[in-house]
């Protein structure tokens, strides 16, 4: 299982990605470009105490993500097809979640392989993205038996 965050625009949800990815043992991709200077310091400091749990893969561009993915690109969005927790995951799945400001292009929900969405409140547009992904992998974690061995802290 892998989260991906496609063009992140907000350093602070790019820290939370990685202290999300960081608890549950799941691998971060970051497709580039961000919308705000990244470098292996910025990353450092977005993740503060979890950089050196966190397991972070930067991707130049979509196309090279693309070149490099291996499992299911399953993409979070309004417009998607299926509920997230209709969807039967699997280990190897990729779960995407595209700009804060912009959602994802058109190129990106043509290479899904599924388009997921969260339902909302009629009046609702949509979640933080963060709040999103860790919704989406827990659910993706649960079904797939994925989550952590580890002792509960409090």
């Amino acid at each position: 299982m892998r989260l991906a965050l496609f063009q992140p625009d907000i350093p602070q949800n790019l820290g939370a990605a990685l202290r999300l990815g960081a608890c549950l043992g799941v691998p971060v991709d970051v497709i580039e470009p961000c919308g705000f200077p990244l470098s292996d310091r910025a990353i450092r400091r977005a993740a503060m105490d979890y950089a050196e749990t966190a397991e972070v893969v930067r991707h130049a561009s979509w196309g090279n993500f693309l070149d490099r993915h291996e499992g299911r690109i399953l993409l979070f969005t309004t417009r998607g097809a299926t509920t997230f927790q209709a969807f039967r995951y699997q280990p190897s799945d990729i779960l995407l979640f595209g700009r804060e400001s912009a959602g994802a292009p058109a190129e990106v929900h043509a290479a899904a392989d599924a388009r997921l969405m969260i339902p909302l409140a009629p009046h609702a547009r949509s979640l933080n993205v963060i709040t999103a992904a860790a919704m989406a992998l827990g659910e993706a974690l649960r079904q797939t038996n994925g989550f952590p061995s580890g002792a509960v802290s409090g």
